[in-house]
């Protein structure tokens, strides 16, 4: 597919912030199942553009850009614009490049995706009698669909994985913490990531901006995705932006607004259109 993005996140404060320092992890992955056509990233102000910093690829192989904006200034976008070439390729990361050892991801993250006994139970009952890592991992990806529903406002930014599973309820951010911590109880490396999946005519799939999660496979293999939201495999309507431990680590935008702004909002705009090749 040729899927067309814009995205554009509005950060407005209530008092003038002396300025803004942000780092942008808002960049297609780098690998065989994805063909950046053309993609930019700006970050711009009502009096102008901000100032772009210096790059780099973190250890996971993922594009990190900082910006910075000169105050004062009360709003501040950040906008992404682009075309991405996808193919399906079931869900297996290959041709990307990284350094971080598949087992850095084992080690106890954060709350966010701590097991909890409900958790440790429900990775143990779903493995059952099934051998072999990828039977496993789909084995997990599919009892974290079961056992979160997707639902809007049911969860919140700081929810956790036991706390979705408790509640039964959540939503693409919430599978991907469960199914990572039911992953690394079954020893089995997990990672969060981040992207844009295109919605299909029925309105089915849970559309733009997106989450889900990689498990480390073995290492002809490799990582593979795995989405509970949706009970799939990212295939050619995702777009892979970056990953992380966590929502947290992995969040695309990451910054700071400088001085006593008061009271600060934010508003986000995701549009993800396929056009024809």
């Amino acid at each position: 597919m040729m899927l067309k993005v814009s995205h554009v996140t509005t950060y407005r404060y209530e008092f003038a912030a002396r300025g803004t320092i942000q780092s942008l992890r808002m960049f297609p992955s780098v690998f065989d199942g994805q063909i950046v056509h053309d993609w930019s990233v700006r970050v711009t102000t009502p009096s102008g553009d901000g100032i772009r910093g210096g790059s780099y690829r973190d250890g996971a192989g993922d594009k990190v850009e900082g910006w910075s904006v000169r105050g004062p200034v009360t709003e501040v976008s950040v906008i992404v614009e682009g075309t991405v070439e996808t193919k399906d390729l079931a869900g297996v990361l290959s041709g990307h490049r990284e350094i971080v050892p598949p087992g850095v991801y084992l080690r106890d993250t954060g709350a966010f995706t701590r097991a909890d006994p409900r958790i440790s139970e429900l990775a143990h009952e779903a493995a059952a009698g099934i051998s072999g890592p990828l039977d496993t991992a789909h084995a997990l990806a599919q009892a974290c669909s079961k056992a979160i529903a997707y639902r809007a406002g049911v969860t919140h930014g700081n929810t956790t994985a036991a706390e979705a599973i408790a509640l039964g309820g959540g939503v693409c951010q919430d599978h991907a913490h469960a199914l990572i911590a039911m992953a690394r109880v079954m020893g089995l490396p997990a990672r969060y990531v981040s992207g844009y999946l295109h919605a299909s005519e029925d309105g089915n799939l849970h559309e733009a901006a997106h989450a889900w999660g990689e498990i480390f496979i073995d290492a002809k293999l490799g990582w593979v995705g795995f989405d509970p939201a949706n009970n799939c495999c990212p295939d050619d309507r995702y777009i892979r932006l970056g990953s992380g431990y966590d929502a947290q680590d992995a969040a695309p935008v990451k910054g700071l607004a400088l001085g006593a702004i008061g009271r600060e909002t934010m508003d986000v705009a995701v549009a993800l259109d396929a056009v024809q090749q």
